[in-house]
């Protein structure tokens, strides 16, 4: 509800502004909730950490990437942050998963040629074990007209906490 003023507002004192979207919160409350999906023994020996050389592939298919400054992210979080793909048979990411610097799981992208083999059900499961294991809050933000990964998360025994919603906007001064 905050859209309209903030635009009004930035353009009255001349500040460029880029809405970008509005999210959910859904988080797990209980680990021992999270509805692990069976995995063939062959992805589970496929699951590794993506790496410095991964940035390029990553920031293809970001939605808010493609340029330098997600570059420059993502190469950041892969540094700096827990991070999980699926390789295929020469050891290239086909599915991955990473975590934001503030520890939201995000950025969960499968090429398309991969879908609908339930890899994104395993990363999610692998790195929100990984991620409770290590003391941090399992949770995640998705935007508000990302149905499938709505569902996909709720579907894990994530939930929604309907009080929450964020609007992601960048102001440029």
């Amino acid at each position: 509800s905050h859209a309209p003023l903030l635009k009004e507002v930035s353009s009255d004192r001349d500040v460029n502004n880029q809405y970008y979207t509005l999210v959910h919160l859904l988080y797990l409350q209980d680990i021992n909730r999270l509805l692990t999906p069976a995995t063939e023994s062959e992805v589970k020996s496929r699951i590794s950490s993506l790496n410095l050389s991964h940035v390029g592939l990553v920031n293809k298919n970001w939605k808010f990437g493609g340029n330098a400054q997600g570059y420059r992210n993502i190469t950041n979080l892969i540094s700096n942050f827990p991070s999980c793909c699926i390789t295929d048979g020469q050891g290239q990411p086909v599915s991955w998963i990473l975590v934001y610097d503030y520890f939201a799981m995000g950025l969960l992208y499968t090429l398309p040629e991969h879908r609908g083999k339930g890899y994104a059900k395993v990363l999610i499961s692998t790195m929100a074990k990984r991620l409770h294991a290590e003391g941090y809050p399992v949770y995640c933000f998705i935007e508000e007209n990302n149905e499938v990964s709505y569902k996909l998360f709720k579907s894990l025994g994530f939930t929604e906490d309907p009080s929450y919603r964020a609007m992601w906007m960048e102001f440029n001064f």
